[in-house]
């Protein structure tokens, strides 16, 4: 049976990818809970930024994280292969290993002297030596 020119293992297919795009949207969002002395009118209004606002931030996270990863490229004491750079509203968050012990604290010294960072987290690891 054929439904505008589709037939029906693509339309299923194309539901299927549908609904698992949709989970993986839902599983990706979280809440997060608002300051306990903010009146619940100012807490739901917080907690509802604009499509605009959104994007705002999401736009300048990227920007900050980019430049972040672009400061720690630039270092030629840093191998930033396995070096992810998160960023949120300011506070950045450094994940990946490197080869050398040295280049964890080079690491975030570098990522917290990027303009905009406001905190910075970092969980980088030493990168296990092989055959050595």
């Amino acid at each position: 049976m054929e439904m505008m020119g589709i037939d029906m293992r693509t339309a299923n297919l194309f539901k299927a990818l549908c609904a698992a795009f949709c989970m993986a949207m839902l599983s990706a969002s979280y809440a997060q809970p608002g300051d306990a002395t903010e009146p619940a009118s100012a807490t739901a209004s917080a907690a509802a930024p604009s499509l605009v606002d959104r994007k705002l931030a999401r736009k300048q996270d990227r920007k900050l994280s980019v430049d972040v990863r672009r400061a720690l490229a630039v270092s030629k004491d840093i191998d930033v292969t396995n070096i992810f750079v998160r960023a949120r509203g300011g506070a950045i968050t450094l994940t990946g290993s490197v080869r050398e012990a040295g280049q964890i604290q080079k690491a975030e010294d570098i990522a917290s002297h990027v303009k905009g960072v406001t905190s910075l987290t970092n969980k980088l690891t030493l990168q296990p030596q092989y055959g050595h």
